[in-house]
């Protein structure tokens, strides 16, 4: 076999790959969100004043709450990342976000006042 051919063929491979893989990542992405769009309207979890998705009913089930520190670990080295390349502070960060996806929250979700309780929006 020609070595073009082995090289078109091993181009064409890692290309094939790459959107497998970024397509995983956006389909992952879309369900995550849609299961976290669920436990808020089932008021198991809300958006808290620091950011983070919090548990509201202590009875969620184990794969919500395993869905909330999934999404609160990305969440968090996103906003790390933030931090660094605008050179603030991680908690600034946390504290603009979570004001924007309190904001945000549909009406009858849950979110944390300033004291950091528990509120229907």
């Amino acid at each position: 076999m020609p070595a073009t051919v082995t090289r078109v063929t091993v181009v064409l491979a890692r290309a094939f790959a790459i959107v497998l893989v970024v397509a995983i990542g956006v389909w992952s992405q879309a369900a995550m969100a849609g299961a976290l769009d669920a436990a808020k309207a089932a008021g198991q979890v809300g958006e808290r004043i620091d950011g983070y998705v919090g548990i509201v009913d202590a009875n969620a089930p184990a794969e919500v709450k395993a869905l909330v520190a999934d999404i609160n670990a990305k969440r968090r080295a996103k906003y790390e990342q933030i931090a660094a390349d605008t050179g603030t502070t991680l908690t600034a960060v946390e504290v603009i976000v979570g004001q924007k996806l309190i904001a945000r929250a549909k009406p009858g979700e849950f979110v944390t006042d300033q004291s950091g309780r528990w509120v229907r929006k």
